[in-house]
């Protein structure tokens, strides 16, 4: 199930996923995340097992900020999921895209939003292939209610 969560919930999931190193307090998420920033958490038996945190960008765009699934839940889809209810949301609530970056050190990442028809958009090169970051676009369906 997929549902409309609170950040401590998104914060207890990002813990627990190994792939990301650069450890975040609460307090540093909540003050990253603005007022109305969408955090959207995957269920499993009652459980949150992955989540998904955006929020309005500069350029008028849903920025999916932060995001991921518990290694034990991966390849059931939810990670498809929660990208098609942030997508949702976003054009729900009058975005006309999502942007999203993403790194060469997370290939499932990576195919998961080719797969789902976002562009690259701009490469950001740090001397290292793996610690290059890819920027994202998708834009949504104007026809959304």
């Amino acid at each position: 199930m997929i549902r409309i969560g609170n950040i401590e919930e998104a914060w207890q999931v990002l813990q627990a996923i190994p792939e990301f190193d650069q450890e975040r307090s609460l307090a540093q998420l909540q003050e990253r995340l603005p007022a109305g920033a969408l955090v959207l958490i995957a269920e499993a038996d009652g459980q949150p097992v992955g989540c998904k945190l955006g929020y309005a960008a500069e350029d008028g765009s849903l920025y999916s900020w932060l995001g991921g699934v518990l290694p034990a839940h991966r390849k059931t889809g939810l990670a498809q999921r929660l990208l098609e209810a942030q997508e949702a949301w976003a054009s729900e609530h009058g975005f006309a895209a999502v942007t999203v970056k993403s790194m060469n050190r997370y290939p499932a990442m990576l195919r998961l939003l080719i797969l789902n028809g976002y562009q690259i958009r701009l490469v950001e090169h740090f001397g290292d292939p793996v610690s290059e970051r890819i920027h994202f676009i998708k834009a949504l369906s104007k026809n959304a209610s």
